[in-house]
């Protein structure tokens, strides 16, 4: 029997594949398997930014509804085990190695016959077995990258279709405008589809979803985000007015009640959810490593997580910096080269009085140098190398006030090597 070490290790080997849009080699697979996704309903969530913290929230607001609802979603953090979940509990690790096994099994079944998966195809595959055998409800699908040839696109029509955000990300090969990023994105609708959006959409981006919908015989809701009412904002915790209802969430950032009333017009689309349903489900939501708030105790000052690297995430980051950061911020930054790296620092370090530049263990990860040179010009800043991010984590935590505020941020990848329980 597999155990998970070798299951993930299973799992990254298909990497070699790289990435290869299309749905032949899913369909085939998924076929091999018993095709899983014909006995699941979905949720199905595609966007450039905010498609975690969307799917996270309906996610929620379907189990306060009482239905074994299944979550799919990427990057993880800290565990692989993260990217499959029902009711906001991960995969065991005993139950992810018994299904990759069967996912593996499957593989060379294909292969035969010239078929070869590539990795998200396969963790795909393990994730819709898993949800079938567990009876889930309900399944939040967050695409993987695009939508058209995404490989969750398998699925039949969902009970609602989300796009959130599109701008420009992942280029070289969804596209090189926000045209042709939409039109992948929009490959999600099916015939007869509900899809939800929101009016701070790109317009060029809702002009193409609004075809699309029109094209498939689907019904286009765009949620007017201005009726939301700002009530209280800060780090920790955002309250609003919206239709008549107030929501209370501890999700940091404007941006993310832009999120939250798609999701809230989604899911009123539900005919077995209620509105105090919809409020405890955006409550309960917590995003690990998503502008994440944890408050100093014990004379330790606060932190602020934020895996997000792309240009919309990075200015979302120092919108939030700009208001509610203290007056000392010491930043543990690293990145993976093939981001814009120039862009991220310029944006985000204006806040910030001190920076720990650090390497995470990918063979993406950019070096601590690259990230200095790309610095370079903003002013009144104190910069530090650390190899190993632990280090300068603990190194950060150590060189800053109890009222100030340590922020790890630009790379997934980089928190998932930090431990911010690890007394140094």
């Amino acid at each position: 029997m597999m155990q998970y070490e070798e299951a993930v290790s299973y799992i990254h080997s298909l990497l070699a594949f790289g990435i290869q849009p299309g749905l032949t080699r899913i369909e085939a697979l998924l076929e091999a398997l018993g095709n899983p996704h014909k006995a699941l309903q979905f949720i199905h969530v595609a966007g450039t930014n905010g498609k975690g913290s969307t799917s996270t929230m309906l996610s929620e607001i379907l189990k306060a509804a009482g239905k074994k609802t299944g979550l799919f979603t990427s990057p993880y953090v800290y565990s692989f085990c993260e990217r499959m979940q029902i009711n906001n509990e991960n995969i065991s690790e005993t139950e992810l190695a018994t299904v990759v096994g069967r996912v593996k099994a499957a593989i060379e079944e294909i292969k035969l016959k010239g078929i070869q998966p590539t990795e998200f195809e396969a963790i795909t595959a393990a994730a819709m077995l898993w949800f079938k055998e567990k009876n889930c409800d309900v399944v939040v699908l967050e695409t993987g990258l695009g939508g058209r040839l995404d490989s969750t696109n398998v699925i039949d029509t969902p009970l609602v279709t989300v796009i959130t955000s599109i701008s420009l990300d992942h280029t070289a090969i969804l596209g090189d405008t926000i045209e042709k990023i939409a039109a992948e994105k929009a490959g999600i609708i099916k015939e007869n589809a509900t899809v939800v959006t929101t009016n701070r959409q790109n317009p060029e981006a809702l002009s193409v979803l609004s075809k699309k919908a029109e094209e498939m015989h689907g019904k286009l809701l765009v949620a007017k985000t201005e009726k939301a009412e700002i009530l209280e904002r800060g780090l920790q915790k955002t309250v609003f007015c919206y239709a008549g209802e107030t929501y209370e969430m501890h999700l940091a950032g404007d941006y993310q009640i832009e999120n939250a009333v798609g999701v809230i017009e989604a899911a009123k689309t539900l005919d077995f959810v209620t509105a105090e349903q919809i409020k405890t489900g955006i409550q309960n939501t917590v995003m690990r490593a998503r502008c994440e708030y944890k408050h100093g105790e014990n004379g330790a000052p606060s932190l602020l997580l934020d895996g997000g690297h792309n240009p919309e995430c990075a200015e979302a980051l120092a919108d939030l910096l700009k208001r509610f950061a203290p007056e000392h911020v010491t930043a543990v930054i690293g990145m993976m080269h093939d981001k814009d790296m120039k862009a991220y620092l310029h944006t985000v370090l204006p806040y910030c009085d001190k920076v720990y530049f650090t390497k995470p263990k990918n063979p993406r990860a950019a070096e601590t140098k690259e990230l200095v040179e790309a610095a370079k010009g903003i002013e009144n800043l104190q910069i530090f190398e650390e190899a190993k991010p632990q280090i300068a984590y603990e190194k950060a935590r150590a060189n800053t006030t109890q009222d100030g505020l340590v922020l790890l941020c630009g790379s997934f990848y980089m928190l998932s090597e930090v431990d911010v329980n690890h007394e140094n």
